[in-house]
């Protein structure tokens, strides 16, 4: 039987203990390589499940077009304020306005007088608040006098005037009895109240709190008739006579029948040209 004897430190030699040193070294740095390269791969699956980077880097873009999208949202807000200062003034109908529009027969050439005098009996009955107003609606008409081209201002319906007014038993007393003023036109004695389309073909439409004023529309009224015989004045054709058999009211032109050389020829002149014989 043979004796055992432990092995420790204090029975080792100086030699041993070296020797037993060395020999665990390796394995401790063997140790140490593998823990950090573990880590790292939990580092790295960790960094799979919750990619924080790339979170941070994604929502940059995203705020990009929500900036976008707010700064064409605020153009085209400032377009619309443009718009909106630059649109023009709203325009209200004559029709529109309190009341109705009524005809009213006048003594012939006394518009101008039967107005005044309606303004006067209004002020002084105190009917402000159911007679409106009145006009004598106008236009301008282009004549032709002496061969000349001359723009006069005429009175639309010679003998009428248009009132607006809340027309109740005392608002047609104090219309119908007014000097100068002969009658409301109506059917069967009843004042008939004129249609928006009358109204506003009339009256011309102004901006809005604007008076209503007489519509103005220019129209050739022509001093020659079909079959006049008139002078040339100008032109090639000058002193030569002839009869009027075409007129263009559109150009302002006439064909005249003028006798050249034993034969009638259509010549084409404009109104200045020609003269009454």
């Amino acid at each position: 039987m043979s004796d055992t004897t432990d092995i420790t430190p204090d029975t080792m030699s100086d030699v041993e203990v070296e020797a037993a040193a060395e020999s665990a070294e390796p394995a401790a740095t063997a140790a140490d390589e593998t823990v950090p390269e573990a880590a790292a791969d939990d580092v790295a699956v960790a960094g799979e499940e919750t990619p924080a980077a790339e979170s941070d880097d994604a929502s940059e873009p995203a705020d990009s077009v929500v900036a976008d999208a707010e700064s064409e949202i605020d153009e085209v807000l400032d377009e619309d304020e443009l718009f909106d200062e630059e649109a023009p003034p709203k325009v209200e109908s004559p029709f529109d306005r309190p009341g109705r529009w009524y005809v009213v027969h006048t003594q012939s050439g006394h518009e101008k007088k039967a107005q005044q005098n309606l303004a006067a009996r209004i002020a002084s009955m105190g009917m402000e608040e159911r007679i409106y107003e009145s006009v004598i609606p106008m236009e301008d008409v282009v004549e032709f006098r002496n061969g000349k081209k001359v723009v006069v201002q005429k009175k639309m319906f010679p003998g009428y005037l248009l009132v607006r007014a809340h027309l109740d038993d005392d608002a047609w007393y104090v219309i119908r009895n007014t000097p100068s003023v002969v009658n409301f036109v109506g059917s069967g004695g009843k004042p008939s109240p004129l249609l928006r389309r009358e109204v506003e073909n009339f009256l011309q439409v102004k901006e809005e709190g604007a008076p209503a004023t007489p519509a103005k529309r220019s129209k050739a009224r022509l001093e020659y008739e079909m079959g006049e015989t008139v002078r040339v004045k100008e032109g090639p054709f000058a002193d030569f006579s002839g009869e009027i058999v075409e007129i263009n009211e559109d150009q302002l032109k006439v064909k005249v029948l003028v006798n050249i050389f034993g034969r009638e020829t259509p010549v084409e002149l404009e109104f200045s040209q020609i003269a009454r014989l």
